[in-house]
């Protein structure tokens, strides 16, 4: 395979394992309570944003890339008041995640350049994942914000990395 379709797909999953990561974190010091908390009325709970997730990441990773047929409920996502403990919604994200992974790998040179309907857009296999690893890291990011403004503690992203280390 080309080289350089396997260090895109491989560098799109290491970044999917990081928001993976950083989620799996964020939800270990919350309470179930918190989960379903909305900072006001026009905010999303962390309950929200990872079903929601679950629907983009299956509907662009799993679906369009996959060319399987779309079923997705976008407006539940957001409507849910509660429902999924911690427990269930994380193990919901990781299963999404690993079917989001095995269809990225297994996707050809051809289904990577192709055009395709996804959404409201028109988007080659590259675009496709390109937009599942940008939105999950950005929702990654709402959650982290979320529980550090609840706790008003480091979450430990990088703990144990330098950092400040110099580029070469």
């Amino acid at each position: 395979m080309n080289t350089v379709i396997s260090e895109f797909k491989e560098n799109a999953i290491y970044r999917m394992d990081a928001s993976t990561r950083m989620i799996t974190i964020a939800l270990s010091k919350i309470d179930e309570a918190t989960v379903w908390k909305r900072p006001n009325g026009n905010s999303n709970s962390i309950g929200n944003l990872i079903l929601h997730l679950c629907g983009n990441i299956t509907q662009y990773a799993i679906v369009s890339l996959g060319e399987k047929e779309d079923e997705r409920n976008r407006d539940a996502e957001f409507a849910a008041k509660d429902g999924y403990s911690k427990e269930q919604l994380l193990k919901m994200l990781m299963s999404t995640v690993e079917k989001a992974k095995s269809t990225i790998n297994k996707t050809t040179e051809k289904q990577l350049i192709e055009k395709r309907s996804v959404q409201a857009y028109e988007f080659s296999g590259i675009g496709v994942v390109l937009h599942a690893v940008e939105h999950y890291s950005y929702h990654t990011g709402q959650i982290a914000f979320w529980v550090k403004l609840l706790l008003d503690e480091n979450l430990g992203f990088y703990d144990g990395v330098d950092l400040n280390v110099k580029n070469e």
